[in-house]
């Protein structure tokens, strides 16, 4: 082997490495394509394709699918019915995000304004620490404990409040003969798998507030209370909106929960699965899954004022 054997592929390779630090348009197109190509045809060309398949029809005596472009399905679809079960979904994950900030802002203010060092950490991990176990293992859990023989309901009953758990469980908005069949408990299993994807946000939009603000405040003379209306609350709620994108979006496409915890009537996600499931009927189950798409499109745009997208 000679020295010119030796000096080819060293040659090749800086030949390579100069051609490419010359090119970088070059260089971030061969970057991008492979996950371009994986967003516009996998995860956009799946979308494409549930659209088109809301627009075709089921005949009712074959159950065979109709290929030709129709709103047949969009008629079925808004249904007394069917909006009924938009609409419960919608109420459900408007309060699943409701309470999760209200719960979630007093814990991230503190994480960002007065935990530090170990202290911080160990909040991290008790926010954190639901998200390392199955999300199956945590919903059944969450319906052991919500059991007529749960923790909750022995727990209540010990203090002589089983009338007060009794008739509260009888109102219309309840519906259940125990917390682990009734609202809220689906809505109290919800805030729990969700509240992480609320606190995280929060915490780091208000750590992004300048000290020099709070300092400026206090020193025009600003009470404690009127910094944070003022200035901290305001800085702040871009966080509570990207928070809230999470917390929204997951409730209203989620149906393992509301499957295993909860009343008998179906939210969106148990909508689609049974039309796709057991009735068989793709373009039913195509537009009850092109309705949460619709709204957190309108969801993503008003969050996007409110400048979430600079707190993810």
């Amino acid at each position: 082997m000679t020295q010119t054997d030796l000096a080819r592929p060293r040659s090749l390779s800086n030949s390579l490495s100069t051609f490419l630090y010359q090119r970088p348009r070059f260089v971030m197109t061969l970057l991008l394509v492979p996950p371009l190509l994986w967003l516009g045809i996998i995860y956009l060309g799946s979308l494409f394709t549930l659209l088109a398949q809301s627009f075709f029809s089921i005949d009712d005596f074959t159950a065979q699918t109709i290929y030709e472009p129709t709103l047949a399905t969009y008629a079925r679809l808004f249904t007394a019915t069917n909006l009924n079960i938009i609409f419960r979904t919608l109420a459900m994950a408007s309060v699943v995000t409701i309470i999760s900030g209200i719960i979630a802002f007093p814990l991230a203010y503190y994480i960002a304004r007065f935990a530090s060092g170990r202290m911080k950490a160990l909040f991290y991990v008790a926010v954190m620490l639901p998200l390392w176990s199955n999300y199956l293992v945590r919903v059944y859990a969450w319906k052991l404990i919500l059991a007529k023989e749960g923790a909750i309901h022995w727990s209540i009953n010990s203090l002589g409040l089983g009338p007060v758990l009794d008739w509260i469980l009888t109102l219309p908005v309840v519906e259940g003969s125990s917390l682990s069949t009734s609202y809220i408990g689906t809505t109290l299993t919800f805030v729990y798998i969700w509240l992480p994807f609320m606190v995280l946000p929060i915490q780091a939009a208000i750590e992004r507030v300048p000290r020099s603000l709070l300092e400026a405040s206090s020193d025009l003379g600003a009470r404690p209370n009127e910094t944070f209306r003022k200035v901290i609350f305001p800085l702040a709620i871009p966080g509570i909106a990207a928070g809230s994108i999470f917390t929204f979006s997951l409730t209203l496409g989620d149906y393992i929960i509301p499957q295993l915890i909860g009343s008998s009537r179906p939210f969106i996600g148990q909508a689609v699965y049974q039309f796709q499931g057991t009735a068989g009927d793709i373009p039913m189950a195509a537009a009850f899954a092109m309705v949460p798409i619709v709204i957190m499109a309108v969801y993503l745009a008003i969050a996007k004022r409110m400048g979430a997208f600079d707190a993810l």
